[in-house]
C-alpha cells in the first residue's frame, strides 16, 4: 500500500553549471523538473529536506513538489551521488499527472512467517542469494507499491528459487518485468564457497558499493540532464 503524501518545498534557481558547487558548499541541493517536453525547471533545496525527501519516495513514489510559484506531483527520475562521501549531488524529477500511469522500479524483499526473520532454507543452514533487488511495474502514480513481497516459505532445500511471477502484485499494478526473471534462490554453502574460491576471493566483498548515478567529474552529465526536454518519471510515463 503507498505511504502518506510526500510534500517538498524547492527555490527557483539560477545558478547552473559548474558553479553550482557553490550552491552544494552552502547545503544546498541543485535539481531540475522535467515537464512533458517544457522547458526544464532549474531549482534548488535545503540538503537535509531533499535528502529526507529521497528516503521516503525513493523513485517509486510521487512528491508534492511547490516550486517557483507552481505545484507539481513529480517522482525522482534520476539522483548522483559524489561517490567518496556518498552525498547528493543533483536530482531530476519527473512531472507526472496525478491520473497518469507510469513505470518504476519498485524493491522486493522476502515475506517471512510469523516470528521468523528468515526463510526455511536459511533455518536450515544453507544460503538465498537474491538476485533481483527491484522489478519494473506500471500504475498510476498515486496507486504505485513502496514495496513487493514474495514468500520466502517457499524456499526450503538447495535449488529451490522464487521467481517475479510469485510475486504479490496488487490490483492496478501491472508487472513489467519478465515473471520468469528468478529472485532470490537456494544454495548449498560449500558450494557458494567453491566458486568464490574459483574466481579467485569474495566476489561480494571485492565488489564496489553502486550508487544510483556515478557522479561526473565537473557538471557536464548535469548540464546534459537539465537540457534534456519532458524527462519521464521514475522510469516512462505514458502518454506524453
Amino acid at each position: 500500500m503507498a505511504q502518506d503524501k510526500i510534500e517538498l518545498t524547492l527555490d527557483a534557481r539560477t545558478v547552473t553549471g559548474k558553479t553550482v558547487k557553490t550552491l552544494r558548499a552552502k547545503g544546498i541541493v541543485p535539481a531540475v523538473i522535467h515537464d512533458h517536453g517544457k522547458a526544464s525547471v532549474p531549482v534548488q533545496g535545503e540538503y537535509q529536506a531533499m535528502y529526507k525527501a529521497y528516503q521516503q519516495a525513493g523513485k517509486h513514489h510521487p512528491i508534492m513538489l511547490k516550486a517557483g510559484g507552481k505545484n507539481y506531483v513529480a517522482m525522482i527520475k534520476t539522483i548522483e551521488f559524489e561517490p567518496k562521501k556518498n552525498t547528493m549531488r543533483h536530482i531530476v524529477f519527473g512531472a507526472v499527472g496525478v491520473h497518469e500511469k507510469v513505470e518504476a522500479e519498485i524493491p522486493v524483499h522476502a515475506a517471512y512467517a510469523e516470528g521468523n526473520d528468515s526463510s526455511p532454507a536459511e533455518r536450515a543452514g544453507y544460503l538465498v542469494i537474491s538476485n533481483v533487488p527491484f522489478v519494473v511495474v506500471e500504475a498510476v502514480s498515486t496507486s504505485l507499491p513502496d514495496v513487493l513481497t514474495y514468500d520466502a516459505e517457499k524456499l526450503v532445500e538447495v535449488g529451490d528459487r522464487v521467481t517475479v511471477a510469485e510475486l504479490n502484485i496488487p490490483s492496478g499494478v501491472e508487472l513489467k518485468t519478465e515473471p520468469e526473471t528468478v529472485i532470490a534462490t537456494v544454495y548449498e554453502p560449500s558450494a557458494v564457497a567453491a566458486a568464490n574460491d574459483a574466481a579467485g576471493g569474495d566476489a561480494e566483498a571485492d565488489a564496489e558499493v553502486p550508487t544510483e548515478n556515478g557522479s561526473p567529474e565537473d557538471d557536464k552529465d548535469t548540464q546534459d540532464a537539465e537540457n534534456q526536454p519532458g524527462g519521464k518519471a521514475g522510469a516512462q510515463a505514458k502518454g506524453e
